[in-house]
């Protein structure tokens, strides 16, 4: 199996639903990590979005990018926002590494349904980005909905 870290700035928001997301669609064919330059915990609206979705992600934790450091290899280190991108440092023994900006959804303000939609829209991006890379990977006609 293929190992992929999805690496953000809190590894709350974006890098979580990247997780639980490539896991649901391609579970079979990738180990699944998320990490944080400074993380934050999970954002509760980001639980909440992937369970609409029918995807329990509350098992996952937030985590710092030094956690992997130096004791993993990843195939794919991708990540989902300009400061991890500008800020990651280089993984020996890293394989691809790919650049997806989502806008931050924990950064939206409003009312709490302002916010949801924020999340939703945002996690329907990375849905949309992950489905068109498996498709890329030619995995995409094997993948649950």
């Amino acid at each position: 199996m293929k190992r992929v870290l999805f690496l953000c700035t809190g590894n709350s928001a974006r890098s979580q639903m990247a997780e639980a997301l490539l896991r649901h669609y391609a579970g079979d064919w990738f180990e699944v990590y998320s990490a944080g330059i400074e993380p934050k915990g999970i954002h509760p609206m980001t639980l909440k979005v992937l369970a609409e979705l029918g995807i329990d992600a509350s098992q996952q934790t937030s985590k710092s990018l030094q956690v992997y450091q130096g004791k993993l290899a990843f195939d794919y280190l991708i990540t989902v926002c300009a400061d991890a991108e500008r800020n990651c440092p280089y993984f020996p023994g890293q394989g691809v590494r790919l650049h997806w900006p989502f806008e931050d959804p924990a950064a939206c303000e409003g009312s709490e349904e302002v916010r949801l939609q924020k999340f939703r829209q945002v996690r329907d991006q990375i849905a949309a980005r992950i489905r068109a890379w498996l498709d890329e990977l030619g995995l995409l006609t094997n993948t649950p909905g």
